[in-house]
This record gives structure tokens, sequence and C-alpha cells, in this order.
């Protein structure tokens, strides 16, 4: 009876696993070292909106993780949910599209890593939101095959600010960077030298 007892225990387990356990599109924002095998990996997803997850073993040389979890990634990840808080368990991750080109040059990089930080800024953990996951995975695959411009970086600003609820169209035309800022306190340090950086490469492209 008892072995019964133990094999049902096992079998409610599963069940109750299997039930937790969600599927979504979405792209890798932040990596960090958990621990000496282990890594905190922050997503945009399609379905679950930002989650934050724990990739456990992910730092093994022969880990399933292995080459699959670098910034900008998009792919199919598999999670259970935190029972007692929103870091959930990253089960399994399946890579769709590594955007080399946006690692081909620093600027591309650095207008990924900016439009990385305005979703942090203006999006709250685990709060669904798909056209946010659609605007990045778009910003995305114009970074990976062109490089950025003042122009594309007001756009997605712009495209933000609308799905994050600023509805005054002259606010947005005129600087949606600026209704994002009055929206939710702050801009990313880095839009400034970014943009420095920008109208810089746009003047001498222009010569």
């Amino acid at each position: 009876m008892r072995g019964r007892s133990t094999i049902a225990k096992i079998e409610l387990s599963r069940v109750l696993r299997w039930r937790r356990m969600e599927s979504t599109e979405a792209i890798l924002l932040r990596k960090r070292k958990f621990s000496d095998t282990s890594l905190i990996v922050s997503w945009c997803t399609e379905s679950l909106g930002c989650v934050q997850t724990i990739a456990k073993g992910a730092r093994r040389p022969k880990s399933p993780f292995a080459g699959k979890l670098d910034l900008f990634f998009e792919a199919e990840i598999s999670i259970v949910r935190g029972r007692k808080s929103d870091l959930h368990t990253l089960t399994e991750v399946v890579l769709k599209n590594p955007v080399p080109g946006i690692r081909s040059n620093y600027l591309r990089t650095q207008t990924a890593a900016y439009f990385v930080e305005l979703i942090e800024i203006c999006t709250e953990r685990d709060h669904r939101e798909p056209e946010l996951f659609g605007l990045l995975r778009r910003a995305f695959g114009y970074l990976n095959a062109n490089d950025p411009t003042p122009r594309a970086v007001s756009h997605f600003e712009t495209e933000l600010a609308r799905i994050a609820g600023v509805h005054d169209s002259k606010k947005l035309k005129a600087d949606p960077a600026f209704a994002l800022g009055n929206l939710f306190g702050r801009l990313p340090l880095s839009r400034a030298p970014l943009l420095k950086t920008l109208a810089t490469e746009a003047k001498n492209s222009s010569k």
C-alpha cells in the first residue's frame, strides 16, 4: 500500500508540474550570474509579459541551455511559475533567431541595449502585453539588418509611448521620449550618448 501511495504522489506531482508549465515566444533581455552553475535570465515574452527566470545548471559546459542564452536572442521558452515569487524556473529553450547582425557593430548593440532599458523601465513584471513583444521583435529585426538612425530610435519611442498609454497625439509627435519620461519618472541614462553618436554618424555619412 505504501508503494502505491508513493507512486500516486509522484504522479500527482508530475501532473501539477505540467499544469504550471507554460511556453511562449520570448526575447532575451538580460542575464546575470546566480551561482557557480546557474543564471538569472530576463525575457520579454509574447504571452506572459516580461518575466524573470532561473536557468539552473546553465553555466555548466554540457548544459542543455549551452549556446542558447545570449543577449537579444529570440527563442521559444518553457517555464514553471514560481510558487511564492516572480522568479520562475526555465525548463527549455528552443533558439529561433540569434540576430547576429545586432552584434556586427557596436552602434547596433548599443541601440538594442537602449531599447531593452526602455522596455524594463516602462513595463511591470509578469504583465501580459503582446504589442510590446511585437514592437521589440520588429526593432531587433531592423537592427539585425540595418544600422540605427535617430529616426528609428524616435519611431521605437513613439510606439512604446503609445503602447504604454500616452494617447496625446501632440505629445507623441513632439517628443515621445519626454512623454515616456514624464509617465515613468525617468529615461535611461544611455539615451543622450546614443543620440549623440547617431547624430554624428548621420552627419558623417551625409558628407
